[in-house]
């Protein structure tokens, strides 16, 4: 535990200081009073479309920018004091991602109604969302172009400031639309989200414009997108893969159970999102850079062990602390129309605590850029999510969405063990 401390003290919170966390926060609230807002104005109803679209819009935008985030923010880092291959690896991700945002766009556009039948199931008609969406996607590449250089160039306060200025006018457009149009506004704001804080990057990295002029088409180098194609890939598969899982199973219960219920698991899934920041945010900054440090096994095992022992327990007796006061946060996030949800959390818990507990193993996958392992364990996590749900669903109604949550998770976590057997417990799986 003093390990951990000393790290976050010397690594984190030295460069980051109360900014992370008042970026964090910032985040959970303005997700709360938007949650909030979908209660008191539109209902569950309307909050099961609202999550099939955030699924949608998360699926497209990864796809638009090829998953490139990471692997740029690794080559800016490592390239910034060669200015020849820093513009070799600006040019190819700028011009083969606006070829590729593009495409995407058109396709959103022009294909707009079909898409609404998929993400909007039966009675709801909404296509112009859709078009509203494919207009704006060149906006968020282009912020997510420039997120990746200022974080390669470790310019963390100015990032953080523009997450935290970015929360507050996402939050501020959202209330507004939900308050003047209900459901059509509350979609409208999940279209142009994540572009509105465009123009508040662009204002951040005024002191990079020298880059610009490293951008060349005659640049672009096919070997480096070669390079870029392991991280491209595994970013695409988990953020484009999971989402869209996650729209099938809404749209499964919308069928078979009905749009309220399917308003229910929406709301449950939130605000497990909500408390899964705190500890995700932590793995992020502590654990992944920490397994890219290590190589032996003996260190990766102490690792894990110590996580399990200092962070596990606490994170288990707040799962147990937001089980008992569930009645209160179901009623504060939301309102009484939720009240159902509260039969949700069991199993919801069980599965985000299982969650953790293999995820902590499995950074170990992005750490040592284990892609095969990686693309098989999380192929093997979204058949799962999805069969299990849909089998348990027809038994027990959504309950049965939460208690698939957990089932998948739990075979996730014993695929996980059997891969690690021999670091984790010294024992080799291949001979037992």
């Amino acid at each position: 535990m003093k390990k951990l401390i000393a790290y976050i003290n010397k690594n984190v919170l030295v460069k980051v200081a109360s900014l992370q966390t008042a970026s964090l926060l910032t985040k959970i609230i303005a997700g709360i009073l938007t949650s909030k807002a979908i209660a008191i104005f539109i209902g569950a109803e309307g909050l099961a479309l609202i999550g099939n679209l955030r699924n949608f819009v998360s699926s497209v935008q990864t796809i638009s920018i090829l998953g490139f985030y990471n692997g740029v923010v690794k080559y800016v880092a490592e390239f910034k004091d060669n200015t020849v291959k820093l513009s070799k690896a600006l040019s190819t991700v700028f011009y083969v991602g606006f070829i590729s945002t593009f495409l995407i766009s058109f396709l959103c556009y022009f294909y707009a109604d079909s898409i609404n039948n998929i993400i909007f199931p039966t009675y709801n008609n909404y296509p112009y969302v859709v078009k509203i969406f494919s207009i704006v996607l060149p906006f968020y590449a282009l912020n997510m172009f420039a997120f990746s250089i200022m974080n390669g160039f470790s310019n963390y306060k100015m990032l953080i400031i523009i997450n935290i200025i970015g929360q507050i006018l996402g939050l501020s457009v959202t209330l507004l639309l939900i308050y003047q149009n209900k459901i059509e506004g509350a979609l409208i704001s999940v279209a142009i989200a994540e572009a509105l804080i465009c123009l508040i990057t662009l204002v951040g990295i005024i002191n990079r414009r020298s880059l610009v002029s490293l951008i060349k088409v005659k640049q672009i180098s096919f070997k480096f997108l070669k390079k870029m194609s392991s991280y491209s890939v595994m970013a695409l598969f988990s953020a484009v893969i999971l989402p869209l899982v996650l729209l099938a199973i809404r749209n499964y219960i919308i069928d078979n159970v009905g749009y309220k219920d399917a308003g229910f698991w929406e709301a449950m899934t939130r605000i497990s999102k909500y408390y899964l920041m705190l500890i995700s945010s932590l793995m992020a900054l502590y654990i992944l850079p920490r397994f890219s440090e290590i190589d032996g096994i003996k260190e990766f095992r102490k690792e894990v062990f110590s996580f399990y022992k200092t962070v596990m327990p606490m994170f288990g007796l707040g799962l147990i602390i937001i089980y008992f006061i569930r009645p209160y946060i179901v009623s504060g996030i939301f309102s009484d129309e939720f009240q159902p949800v509260e039969d949700l959390f069991f199993w919801q818990l069980l599965g985000d605590f299982v969650k953790v507990l293999s995820i902590v193993i499995a950074y170990q996958f992005l750490a040592k850029k284990m892609f095969w392992h990686y693309v098989v364990t999380e192929a093997f996590l979204v058949i799962m999510l999805y069969l299990t749900s849909v089998y348990l669903i027809d038994i027990y109604g959504v309950k049965g969405a939460v208690i698939g949550h957990f089932v998948s998770y739990l075979m996730y976590y014993a695929i996980i063990l059997l891969m690690f057997g021999s670091s984790l417990f010294g024992f080799d799986t291949e001979k037992t």
